[in-house]
């Protein structure tokens, strides 16, 4: 069985000239072109979501130097720019869609950017793209009522399944926020496994719902991307992302220990 630490890369946006609200987070076209060139060069061998978890379940054997490529949100860049390189080497990758985002039905209008459409999401699983969920409305699920995150992950789930004609096995916690109630209810809802952010490679000690992953960005250099891969210097790579993380953390947690004293309040 595999123990080894897999790098599991999250990329969002794939664009030549993406709007602000995505550029930090997107990478050029060229650029993953050389990325996906890099990890064919190196023998590795990339695997879709819902095989790792499952091997590292059942404690079947994974491919040598295995490795995840994996999208969140659901940008027209994906199909556009990042499934020719895909296919060109045969690779397989998860595509986490926000469904309220993706043009067409059930289109709530909070897309950062030019997003899919369902025609191209059934082309990218037609492609052997896994299709995960990554909730309706991109909201940060730890701060949500038992009824409202409920909602999230089972409507996710329900579109993806009518527009797509499959059931999606894994799901990725929006901004890679989660708790344990969040993973209960994931778990609830019927995903079988679940990825987070992290920054740092994924374990299997870190169990199903909890797997982390690595960031890839705009500013991402080939170098440091091999850096990744290798899983050499993320410490210190995204050691202002991790302290940022913290500030922010102990933020969220006096917004929810707010909310939580003012509805004891409403309740009196």
């Amino acid at each position: 069985m595999s123990e080894a630490p897999v790098p599991i890369l999250m990329y969002h946006s794939v664009a030549t000239d993406p709007n602000d609200a995505t550029r930090e987070l997107s990478v050029t076209p060229d650029a993953f072109a050389r990325q996906m060139a890099l990890i064919a060069e190196s023998s590795r061998t990339p695997v879709d979501t819902a095989t790792l978890a499952a091997a590292w379940r059942s404690g079947r054997p994974l491919p040598e130097r295995p490795v995840l490529i994996t999208f969140d949100d659901g940008y027209e860049g994906v199909h556009r720019h990042a499934l020719p390189a895909l296919v060109k080497h045969g690779f397989a990758a998860t595509l986490f869609v926000t469904t309220g985002w993706l043009r067409g039905a059930h289109d709530t209008g909070g897309g950062l950017d030019t997003m899919l459409d369902w025609d191209q999401a059934r082309e990218l699983a037609a492609a052997g793209v896994e299709i995960g969920g990554h909730s309706h409305t991109h909201p940060q699920l730890d701060l949500l009522g038992a009824d409202r995150l409920r909602s999230e992950l089972i409507l996710c789930r329900e579109i993806v399944a009518d527009r797509l004609g499959a059931v999606p096995a894994s799901f990725a916690y929006p901004y890679g926020y989660s708790s344990r109630r969040v993973r209960q209810a994931v778990r609830e809802t019927g995903y079988a496994q679940a990825l987070a952010v992290g920054n740092a490679l994924a374990r299997r000690r870190q169990g199903p719902y909890a797997l982390r992953r690595v960031t890839v960005r705009r500013g991402t250099g080939i170098a440091e991307f091999e850096r990744l891969l290798e899983g050499r210097a993320i410490a210190r790579t995204f050691a202002r992302d991790r302290t940022l993380t913290k500030g922010y953390a102990v933020l969220r947690r006096t917004r929810q220990a707010g909310r939580r004293a003012t509805g004891a309040t409403s309740r009196r």
